[in-house]
């Protein structure tokens, strides 16, 4: 079975990895030359201020008094400059939108594997066409745009990463570090006659990140005052910095000033996905070269910023991100960065219509030759007869637009070609995401191929290994082609290989290619297995399909979950009623009333407010105390079997209990600690940590020091992780680790009912005295059954409860940050996502061990379950699979990956979990000598 496992595993990362391969590949298009306007730039050098983390809406609105939190930038809207919304993409992270403003692409999803901080590939940008560039900010992102410059040109100037602290007293001190370091800068350059001449050379940029707000977002979200407040502190930074500049050259009109953000932030505080707050981020422009403000009271726009914003007059020109860096380039003339799909806002230029004209042409040449380039290395890697060239836009068509267009830009016909050239643009983009996306189809269908194969596979062990049905019907049903089966799927894999050579495709596509050949071997060898599935439903049609709908409606039931959290409550209110349907009830009365209790309590999270939510410490000092009480009660119900043991055994698991106790208990005074010490902004105590860590190294390995006994190790189990979730909590969700335990519990005892309901012997032994380290010595004693299959569904509707229940919505946005500030505060975002993501495991592992239980106490094989559950959240994965999509808005694009992502991810972690709660339940670091107990 470890074999299984780990083919399992290997082939689930495949799927997993495979979504990445079909949607985001790397779009940079290697061996273009670079391309620039000859005509004098209105500009000679321009400063960018980057504003991380800032949502359009709280910059843009007003107070509650009615007055602006920039009055600097709002005077610079009103009377001086152009304004509008950037529109960010999906993730909305800081290095992807930065890259998108500063070298004008969108980039892949790989750079996630470096924390957005390296690049996972070179890249050009307008710090790299610069002639010198200056930077200051976080280590986080001004790094990579240096590393990423042809010669030493870009300098840079950076705090240490641990001022990226959220429980600093005043997170906006890492924007008034900026602003003082540039100050000094200009005051030094002043000085220094060497670098005062490189200052004041042509094609200068002056690069100002600014982090404060989006560490004070993080730490107290959008709408708190510390976020407001720093919106201030940046706007009066930039003012002074702005007067700096100027007074530094003299007011010689020749400095440009853009304003925006990388991306914004939801209202709890984090970002990545695609919702409006996340993607909408402000742009103001000023200076040199750039349009004033122009009227107009009749703009049509699909949202009411206009209104709500007070701008009503002002005319609003969005922009998407990526266009930013044309607009840089085209202000101090220098040339487009060679990967940038931006196109350039005319809008926001203050200048001749021929300079217009040349500025976008020399943009569609940049696009075009990506597209020329991108499109020849897809013909020389194609098979001619298998190649199908962009329709819209053949090479000859592409030549005679640009001729056209500069032959109008000599008639002075500047408006044709710009027009013209718009359209050619439009024509070459599309062209260039037909080519990005040419084996998209291809590649999904291979994924799909090895999809339904794996599925089908694991539903064909189970057949073979978990049921009677492993009895060929006749010997003459076989294939009569068996024989040559491994020749024919052999053939198919070197066919496969072949056209892959051939066509020099990545060594992914081989992985996605071959991967169904194997699979479908493995599965059509079992042909008679199959006949006899078939053979069975059919002589049982009317049973075999209510079965099959009601599996297809329990799977979409929980499909449903991801757009919809409230149906797990209606599923619960079902789950809760199940002892009643199935006669449970009579024959125990308590243990069902229980089951009814537990179920309705749990069914009341996911109505519960999402993340987001305030922090309230009470319910969590709550919790913890609720476990305490529950703990005690726990043990007093099951002391008599523990009586029994061995006195040593009892005095280790005495022991044991007491420091896991203990431990919920100083969890409960850290999480108080923690939050009174971040509010007051005194910082996170040195004790907070040494004891978060402490327990957390210490929560997989104390209750392997309890005894094996069933309800024993489950016991150590959950108080060993709720004292780590206690420490991972912010609020409601602290509750419910403990309502699930009590019901996993419960499930247990009820499960056993129904074996000695079912079984016609009288030989069953009490759960409290099952051992779970005598399991591997036991041969299965029992084929699956019906029963097994609700058993599998209970098991995956409740670990999508434990993921909707704590708060989550199906998004890769809805993790909360303050969920660590018990272990650290300063920015780390593998330690963090690692924190966080054990915080979602830990409920997971909950019911992990509880279905081992099942397992054990039912009889079954090991694993016999976990193959039902595997197929059940296959078939949900494939299902997201064909759910995901690149169009429409990004919300919706991201909430699609989203979905894949996480049922993906669910179904990885349960392998790994199965093993870690295998070894949970059974493994004890022995401090004294076993002691074997034997069934009855």
């Amino acid at each position: 079975m470890l074999t299984f496992f780990l083919i399992g595993l290997l082939v689930h990362l495949i799927f997993f990895a495979s979504i990445f391969d079909i949607y985001f590949t790397s779009p940079l298009v290697h061996g273009t030359t670079p391309h620039r306007t000859a005509l004098p730039p209105p500009a000679k050098r321009l400063v960018l201020f980057v504003a991380d983390g800032l949502r359009a809406d709280t910059f843009f609105e007003l107070d509650q008094n009615g007055q602006t939190r920039s009055p600097f930038l709002r005077n610079v809207v009103e009377h001086h400059g152009s304004w509008g919304v950037s529109h960010t993409r999906v993730p909305t992270e800081s290095r992807p939108g930065h890259v998108a403003l500063i070298a004008g692409f969108y980039e892949d999803v790989s750079a996630v594997a470096k924390g957005w901080k390296e690049n996972p590939v070179e890249f050009d940008s307008v710090f790299n066409e610069s002639k010198y560039t200056w930077c200051w900010g976080s280590p986080d992102i001004l790094p990579m745009f240096a590393k990423g410059a042809s010669s030493d040109h870009v300098f840079t100037q950076m705090y240490p990463a641990e001022k990226e602290d959220f429980a600093a007293q005043d997170a906006s001190k890492l924007d008034t570090w900026v602003f003082d370091e540039v100050k000094e800068f200009f005051e030094f350059a002043k000085k220094n006659e060497l670098l005062s001449k490189k200052m004041r050379q042509d094609q200068i940029i002056y690069f100002l990140h600014l982090l404060g707000l989006d560490t004070n977002g993080h730490a107290h979200r959008p709408m708190s005052s510390e976020y407001k407040e720093n919106i201030r502190i940046v706007d009066k930074g930039i003012e002074e910095v702005v007067s700096i500049i100027e007074d530094f050259y003299r007011n010689d009109k020749n400095t440009a000033f853009i304003y925006t953000s990388d991306h914004g932030m939801t209202d709890w505080g984090s970002h990545g996905a695609g919702h409006p707050s996340e993607t909408l981020t402000p742009l103001v422009a000023w200076g040199a070269g750039v349009n004033g403000p122009l009227v107009d009271s009749n703009q049509q726009f699909q949202d009411d910023f206009l209104q709500e914003w007070k701008l009503n007059d002002s005319r609003r020109l969005d922009v998407n991100q990526a266009d930013v860096a044309p607009l840089i380039a085209a202000l101090i003339g220098i040339p487009f960065p060679l990967n940038s799909v931006g196109i350039l806002p005319l809008e926001y230029l203050n200048n001749s219509d021929q300079f217009k004209a040349e500025c976008i042409l020399t943009n569609t040449v940049q696009i075009l030759e990506q597209f020329t380039v991108k499109m020849n290395h897809k013909k020389e890697t194609t098979l001619s007869f298998l190649f199908s060239p962009f329709k819209p836009l053949p090479l000859s068509k592409g030549q005679d637009m640009l001729r056209t267009a500069r032959l109008y830009i000599q008639q002075h016909q500047y408006n044709e070609a710009i027009n013209l050239c718009k359209s050619l643009i439009n024509l070459a983009l599309e062209g260039l995401s037909y080519y990005h996306t040419y084996d998209r189809v291809f590649l999904g269908i291979s994924v799909v191929l090895g999809f339904v194969g794996w599925t089908t596979y694991a539903f064909v062990l189970i057949a073979k290994h978990h049921t009677k049905l492993n009895k060929p019907i006749c010997q003459l049903d076989k294939l009569s082609s068996s024989d040559h089966l491994p020749a024919i799927f052999i053939g198919a894999g070197v066919v496969i290989t072949l056209l892959l050579l051939i066509q020099s495709c990545p060594w992914t596509y081989y992985i996605y290619c071959l991967l169904p050949v194997p699979v479908w071997y493995a599965v059509i060898k079992e042909f008679t297995l199959i006949q006899n599935v078939i053979n069975l439903v059919l002589t049982h049609p009317a049973k075999s399909m209510g079965c099959l709908i009601l599996f297809i409606l329990g799977i979409e039931t929980m499909i449903a979950s991801f757009f919809y959290r409230q149906v797990l409550t209606f599923g619960l209110v079902l789950f809760a009623i199940w002892p009643v349907h199935s006669k449970l009830l009579r024959q125990n009365k308590v243990m069902s009333l229980s089951w009814i209790f537990f179920s309705s309590i749990l069914a009341v999270f996911p109505l519960m407010p999402v993340v987001g939510r305030s922090p309230n410490i009470t319910l969590v000092t709550g919790a913890g105390i609720l476990t305490v009480i529950c703990s005690f009660i726990f043990l007093s119900c099951f002391k008599t079997p523990m009586a029994k043991s061995v006195e040593t055994t009892t005095l280790v698991n005495r022991s044991v209990y007491t420091a896991q106790i203990t431990s919920i208990v100083l969890s409960i005074y850290v999480v108080n600690m923690t939050h009174s010490s971040l509010a007051d902004k005194h910082g996170l105590p040195l004790a907070s940590q040494i004891i978060s860590w402490t327990t957390l190294a210490s929560s997989l390995l104390i209750p392997l020091l309890s005894s094996t006994l069933l309800f024993q190790r489950l016991l150590s189990i959950n108080l060993s992780l709720m004292s780590t979730y206690l420490l991972l909590s912010t609020g409601y969700e602290a509750l419910f680790p403990l309502v699930l335990a009590c019901l996993v519990f419960i499930w247990i005892n009820l499960e056993q009912e129904t074996i000695q309901f079912h079984s016609t012997s009288s030989a069953q032994k009490e759960l409290s005295l099952i051992d779970f380290a005598q399991r591997a010595d036991e041969t299965p004693i029992r084929y699956l059954e019906l029963d097994d299959i609700r058993r599998s569904y209970f098991f995956i509707f409740l670990i999508v409860t434990a993921f909707f229940g704590t708060g989550n919505i199906a998004s890769i946005n809805s993790f909360d940050p303050a969920s660590v500030y018990c272990f650290l505060t300063v920015f780390n975002p593998f330690v963090m996502g690692a924190l966080m993501m054990w915080k979602i495991l830990i409920p997971f592992v909950i019911v992990m061990c509880a279905f081992e239980s099942i397992q054990v106490s039912t009889h079954l094989p090991s694993n016999s379950l976990f193959l039902i559950v595997l197929v059940i959240s296959d078939i949900m994965a494939l299902h997201f699979f064909f759910l995901v999509k690149d169009y429409g808005s990004w919300l919706d694009i991201g909430t699609s990956i989203s979905h894949y992502v996480i049922v993906m991810s669910m179904t990885i972690f349960l392998m790994f979990l199965s093993r870690l709660a295998k070894i949970l339940t059974t493994q004890r670091i022995g401090l004294h000598k076993k002691i074997k107990q034997h069934f009855m």
